[in-house]
C-alpha cells in the first residue's frame, strides 16, 4: 500500500467516525443525484418495471460510454439495480433505498433554519 492509499484509507476512516451513518448515506445519495441526466434515468427508471440499457441509452441521446457512467454512479449509491438476464442487462429503482432516499431527504429538508423560522415560544 502506498502512502497516498494509507491516507485516504485514514480520511474514510475518520470520516465514517465523524459523521453518522445516516448523513453518509444522504451525501452519497446527493452526490448521485448531482447531474441532470441521472435525474432523467431515475424518472425514467421509476415509471418502469425494469428497462434496458440501450432503453435508457435511447431515451437520454447521450453516448453509451456516458450512459454507462451514470448508471455506474447510481449503482454506486445504491439507487438502482442491475440484473442480467442474458444477453440483456436491466435496472431498475432500488425500492428499499429509494425510500431511504424519500426519508432522509425528507428529515435533511425538514431542518428548521433559525435565522429565518424562529419558534415563538410565548404563551
Amino acid at each position: 500500500m502506498s502512502i497516498d492509499n494509507s491516507k485516504s484509507e485514514l480520511i474514510k476512516v475518520q470520516v465514517k467516525n465523524i459523521y453518522s451513518p445516516e448523513d453518509i448515506k444522504l451525501a452519497r445519495f446527493a452526490k448521485a443525484l448531482g447531474h441532470p441526466a441521472r435525474i432523467a434515468i431515475l424518472r425514467y427508471l421509476a415509471s418502469l418495471d425494469t428497462c434496458r440499457f440501450t432503453d435508457i441509452s435511447n431515451e437520454l441521446s447521450l453516448a453509451n460510454s456516458t450512459v454507462y457512467q451514470h448508471l455506474s454512479e447510481l449503482k454506486r449509491a445504491g439507487l438502482i439495480q442491475g440484473c442480467i438476464d442474458p444477453p440483456k442487462l436491466q435496472y431498475c429503482i432500488n425500492y428499499e433505498n429509494w425510500k431511504l432516499l424519500r426519508k432522509h431527504f425528507k428529515e435533511f429538508a425538514g431542518i428548521r433554519i433559525v435565522k429565518y423560522e424562529k419558534v415563538n415560544n410565548s404563551i
